[in-house]
């Protein structure tokens, strides 16, 4: 995946495994102090010798047993040394079949976060950059969009009119998510006049009732997108446009700060009380040429958790 990586808030941990760095250290010691002993001995006996003083000759059987000492030490240590590695690499093994919640410090307390598959950007046409590349100019998705759209959490079900089998959506369904006719046709304008390329979609509802819509807008240039964005989406206090279900927004001031990636702008916004039938989150995204929009609402209260980590695995893809 980008850059940064997978969503903020899943425990990484490191498992130092007892190493033999130590084991080590007291092997070359030992051997080395073996080899000085006999190296010695060694140099003693051919000085007297030579000096021929005093000195009786070193049967040739001793001086095969002392030549033979660090050999033994040797295979000694080496053999200490290969039980050690197959104990580690076993113990290695032994960890990585274990499931997070069995490891130590891996453990994740449950915090609503939904149960995403591990996410995986498309391949690039051959010969076309990244879109955040210094030789990409239009800052320009070449992948598949439909590919760039965040699937749907384990146990969810789709939705039936965003699960279309070619992954493209007509822009009257993406209209169909503001319930002013004055909203809708301006922006019905708008694309037409910026060149709206076509838009990748998809839905789903999870158990709890939490429903989620995903749109990926895409233009020619990550100029004119941002262009649009600025102008149609992006609001300070507010969104600009209101969407169906949500009469009135304000500022998402749960939504992590730390959460915003180098090449992705993202714009949350929140629902205040007293909410409708259902409580609706929503947040734009700009990336390069594409423009998104994330949904969730949910009777009784949208959760901000899952909504956070929606986004900010969307964002992932798209930067």
């Amino acid at each position: 995946m980008s850059e940064q990586k997978a969503v903020e808030g899943v425990i990484e941990g490191a498992i130092e495994e007892p190493g033999a760095e130590g084991v080590t250290e007291r092997v070359s010691e030992g051997v080395t102090e073996e080899r000085e002993q006999a190296g010695g001995a060694a140099v003693g006996a051919e000085a007297g010798v030579e000096a021929g003083v005093g000195q009786e000759p070193v049967p040739s059987a001793a001086r095969a047993t002392r030549a033979s000492r660090p050999l033994r030490g040797a295979l000694r240590w080496a053999a200490a040394l290969a039980v050690f590695a197959v104990f580690g690499a076993s113990t290695a093994y032994g960890v990585t079949r274990l499931e997070r919640t069995d490891v130590p410090g891996l453990a994740t307390v449950p915090d609503g976060r939904w149960d995403y598959p591990q996410l995986v950007r498309p391949p690039l046409p051959e010969g076309r950059p990244a879109p955040f590349a210094s030789s990409n100019k239009a800052t320009a998705h070449y992948a598949d969009l439909r590919a760039l759209v965040l699937p749907a959490p384990r146990g969810a079900t789709a939705d039936k009119t965003l699960a279309v089998s070619h992954g493209w959506v007509r822009t009257g369904t993406f209209l169909d998510e503001y319930p002013l006719k004055d909203d809708r046709e301006l922006l019905g304008g708008v694309f037409r006049d910026r060149g709206l390329r076509h838009i990748a979609a998809r839905g789903w509802t999870t158990p709890d009732g939490t429903r989620t819509r995903i749109y990926l807008l895409q233009f020619d240039t990550g100029l004119v997108a941002g262009e649009v964005q600025q102008e149609e989406f992006a609001g300070y206090d507010h969104a600009p446009r209101t969407l169906r279900g949500a009469p009135g927004t304000e500022l998402d001031g749960q939504f992590p700060d730390s959460w915003q990636l180098p090449n992705v702008t993202h714009y949350a916004y929140d629902e205040p009380r007293p909410y409708g039938a259902e409580q609706v989150r929503q947040a734009y995204l700009l990336a390069g040429d594409v423009i998104g929009l994330v949904v969730q609402s949910r009777k009784g209260g949208a959760h901000a958790v899952p909504f956070q980590q929606t986004v900010a695995l969307q964002a992932e893809l798209l930067g």
